[in-house]
């Protein structure tokens, strides 16, 4: 090897290093990239909840290895992740907590107040069928879960989750709507 393919070497391998500590770095410091329209595109951090999670709460979540998030999965609506069932954590706003009744129709109401953009679609991007969530309480220890984003996969559809899965609260670094 020559002095100067050692040196282009030497370079790439710095390079190399210094990526994957930024990396490692920014996902200790709780800072995540969103890759998904259901929220702004960017880079968003994971802040601490100490307290208990409220209505209106923009979380970060790990949903549930349920048989509903491993079709999803296999539908390709959620990216890949350190989750339960290998996806990525989800930021969805909290819209109802235990003892709300969520009432899915042609749009989501929670105790009879109706959710704004919350309309349901009975199909998704590629035609394939989606089933909403029957109505009901949430109950103890779950949250319901909603994106404003017309296409977004949320609770209208897969129904509350565990708060055991969220992490904090999302909180926007830098980001943009495309």
């Amino acid at each position: 090897m020559t002095a100067q393919q050692r040196r282009a070497a030497g370079i790439i391998f710095m390079a190399a290093l210094v990526v994957i500590l930024a990396i490692g770095t920014g996902l200790a410091g709780g800072y995540r990239i969103n890759l998904t329209p259901s929220e702004p595109l960017g880079v968003w951090r994971i802040v601490p909840l100490h307290r208990p999670v409220a209505v209106n709460d923009l979380v970060f979540i790990c949903p549930p290895a349920t048989a509903e998030m491993r079709e999803a999965r296999a539908r390709g609506y959620f990216r890949s992740g350190f989750c339960p069932g290998g996806v990525a954590p989800l930021i969805k706003t909290v819209i109802a907590v235990a003892g709300q009744n969520a009432e899915i129709g042609a749009s989501v109401s929670v105790d009879g107040r109706v959710v704004v953009s919350s309309s349901l679609t009975l199909r998704d991007g590629k035609g394939r069928p989606l089933t909403p969530f029957p109505s009901g309480i949430v109950p103890q220890g779950y949250v319901f879960l909603h994106s404003s984003f017309p296409g977004s996969y949320d609770s209208r559809y897969f129904g509350p989750v565990p708060i055991s899965g969220i992490f904090g609260l999302a909180q926007e670094v830098f980001t943009y709507v495309p």
